[in-house]
């Protein structure tokens, strides 16, 4: 599970410095390489999957070729835009220049680990999400605790 964010710096060559605390427990491939899949994301971030992690998120899409055109065009739009790559020896990955333009990215990004993935943030655009969502951090409890009403006693 990977959690936390912290801020990095991508280089002039689009590279990032994978946390250490997102390597922990990663297994690495047939290559003896660790690999990553990473995709646009929701909110103008990117998605940073492992490989496992990717594979069990696309089971639970609907990948049926002929569930209609909408499901098409959604496909088409998530696996067109997902790469798969590959940690350096330094722990770096190259993030590839159509992702890094399409979601804004500059040099200061921030890391952020969601459980299953990592999302890869415009420092200033994770920044503004903050401030903005700063209102709705007192309705997780909806979240962590769906059958108990918002506000209830013992919250």
């Amino acid at each position: 599970m990977w959690l936390g964010e912290s801020t990095h710096t991508l280089d002039d060559k689009g590279r990032l410095s994978i946390p250490r605390r997102l390597l922990a427990g990663q297994t690495l491939d047939d290559s003896g390489r660790m690999a990553f899949i990473v995709t646009r994301g929701f909110e103008g971030c990117l998605f940073l999957f492992t490989e496992k992690a990717f594979k069990s998120a696309v089971e639970r899409l609907v990948t049926q070729p002929f569930a209609g055109a909408e499901a098409r065009n959604m496909q088409r739009q998530f696996f067109s835009a997902s790469e798969r790559i590959e940690l350096d020896e330094k722990n770096r990955v190259s993030l590839p220049e159509r992702l890094v333009k399409a979601t804004g990215l500059e040099r200061e990004v921030v890391v952020v680990g969601v459980m299953e993935r990592a999302e890869i943030w415009p420092k200033a655009r994770w920044e503004a999400f903050q401030r903005e969502r700063e209102a709705d951090f007192e309705q997780l409890d909806r979240v962590l605790c769906p059958e108990r009403p918002s506000g209830a006693a013992g919250a």
